[in-house]
């Protein structure tokens, strides 16, 4: 069974629209063709920062968190050649 589609449609600046008809030469794809393939990208890429958001709350609702002061300490520590090997 076939997905059904929906146009959408947006201004672009004319570098990024030239940059675009230029990669879709290179590719021998259409305009449309690049133009899904990096909103593709992009949606997954926000559903995952969207993901990754929601588990971080998640860890500061059940308290595990480090203090700010631990985390400076011990990046003040990497290079001098007495880093901690304490993951933080």
């Amino acid at each position: 069974m076939a997905i059904g589609t929906k146009v959408l449609t947006a201004h672009v600046p004319l570098p990024l629209a030239e940059k675009v008809d230029e990669i879709g030469k290179r590719l021998e794809r259409s305009r449309g063709w690049i133009v899904k393939q990096a909103l593709s990208a992009w949606v997954e890429q926000e559903e995952e920062r969207h993901r990754l958001t929601l588990e971080a709350l998640e860890d500061v609702d059940a308290g595990r968190l480090i203090d700010h002061r631990e985390v400076q300490a011990w990046s003040a520590s990497l290079g001098i050649g007495n880093a901690s090997t304490t993951k933080v």
